[in-house]
C-alpha cells in the first residue's frame, strides 16, 4: 500500500462526505450524516476484516459517497423506482470514488477494482464484494436498525422478522458467526426479534 496515495484518497472521500447538509448525532457530537456513515463503515471493516486489501478499504469508505445528491424522492415510490434509484446510486458512488482516486494518483486497474466493489458487481462470486456487503449489513444492525425501527412504529413483529431475515440472507456465513459471537452491539430491544429471524 502506498500510504500517501491511500491517505490522500481517504481524505478526499471524507472531504466529499463532509459536504453533506444532513447531520446526525453520535456520542454527543453532530456529524455530517454520510461522513459518520463512512467512518462507521471503516471502523466495522477493521473489526470484521482487519486484513482487508487496499481496494476493499477504499471501497468501504466510499460506499455511500455523497449519497444525498441522488434522493430517493426523485424516483417513483414503487419497486421499479427503488431498483432504478439503487442502480443509479451504485454508478454515481463508483464514478465519484474513481475520480477522487485518480486525483490521488491511483492507476486505472486499482480504480476499476474499487469501482467494481462499490457497484456491488458479482456480489455472490467476488469475495471482496461480499465482504463489503457484510460490512454494510453489520453497520446497519449495530448503528441504524434501532433508528429505522423508531421511524416505523407501524411494523409488527412479523414484518420485522421479514426485514431482519432479508438482511441476514445477504450476509456470508463469516458475518453470521461474527454477529452470533456478539462482536457487534445489537440494539437490546431488537435482540429477541433478531434471534427469531436468524433461526428461520
Amino acid at each position: 500500500m502506498t500510504q500517501n496515495r491511500y491517505q490522500a484518497a481517504i481524505a478526499a472521500f471524507d472531504q466529499a462526505n463532509a459536504e453533506d447538509p444532513n447531520t446526525e448525532m453520535a456520542d454527543g457530537k453532530e456529524y455530517p450524516k454520510e461522513l459518520l456513515y463512512a467512518q462507521r463503515m471503516s471502523e466495522m471493516q477493521e473489526r470484521y476484516a482487519p486484513g482487508a486489501s487496499e481496494a476493499l478499504k477504499l471501497a468501504v469508505r466510499a460506499q455511500h459517497i455523497q449519497r444525498w445528491k441522488i434522493p430517493r424522492g426523485d424516483y417513483s415510490m414503487d419497486k421499479p423506482g427503488y431498483m432504478l434509484w439503487r442502480t443509479t446510486l451504485y454508478k454515481f458512488h463508483a464514478g465519484t470514488a474513481g475520480n477522487l482516486m485518480k486525483e490521488a494518483g491511483y492507476d486505472d486497474n486499482m480504480i476499476a477494482r474499487v469501482k467494481n466493489i462499490v457497484s456491488k458487481k458479482e456480489l455472490k462470486t467476488d469475495p471482496e464484494t461480499q465482504m463489503m456487503e457484510d460490512v454494510v449489513d453489520l453497520v446497519f444492525l449495530e448503528h441504524y436498525m434501532a433508528g429505522f425501527a423508531a421511524q416505523h412504529p407501524e411494523y409488527d413483529e412479523a414484518k420485522w422478522i421479514q426485514i431482519i431475515h432479508k438482511t441476514w440472507q445477504k450476509m456470508s456465513p463469516n458475518a453470521h458467526e461474527f454477529v452470533l459471537a456478539i462482536k457487534i452491539k445489537l440494539p437490546e430491544t431488537l435482540v429477541p426479534l433478531i434471534l427469531k429471524a436468524v433461526q428461520k
